[in-house]
């Protein structure tokens, strides 16, 4: 009998004891990893909030870039246009009616362009992601239905 009173008394013991060791140890552990995670969301913040600022950067210099890119163009284009009035000129169109001429087609073209823009501005809106984000109307009645 002694032999089983001693493994009883042991166990007793032991769960008794442990428990408050093993709760101050699960505590420990829970404040350990939630200053762990606290240490992890402030180091993704700070890398989110450096790449923000890198690609800010960067895209201050690409719209640089691309508006002497649209001055540059602009006035290559320019030399073309007064080519052709010269060469237009030299094969005996009058000056003003080339020059008009000139005009005429670059507004022409304007007009395409903006035409362009225009059916392409549409899909800014995503319009298929609105799309299936609202059911369509038929699908609404039958679920109402059923």
């Amino acid at each position: 009998m002694p032999t089983k009173d001693a493994p009883e008394s042991e166990t007793s013991g032991d769960s008794a004891h442990g428990d408050p060791v093993d709760e101050s140890s699960v505590l420990d552990d829970v404040r350990s990893l939630l200053h762990d995670l606290r240490g992890l969301t402030h180091d993704c913040f700070h890398l989110v909030a450096l790449e923000t600022r890198r690609a800010g950067e960067s895209l201050v210099g690409m719209i640089v870039a691309g508006v002497m890119v649209a001055v540059l163009l602009s006035g290559a284009w320019l030399g073309l246009v007064a080519a052709a009035v010269l060469e237009l000129v030299d094969n005996g169109v009058k000056a003003g009616s080339a020059m008009l001429l000139a005009v005429a087609l670059n507004l022409l073209l304007a007009l395409i362009l903006c035409g362009l823009i225009r059916r392409k501005s549409r899909y800014l809106q995503f319009p298929a992601t609105l799309r299936s984000l609202h059911p369509p109307p038929s699908s609404r009645r039958n679920a109402e239905k059923t």
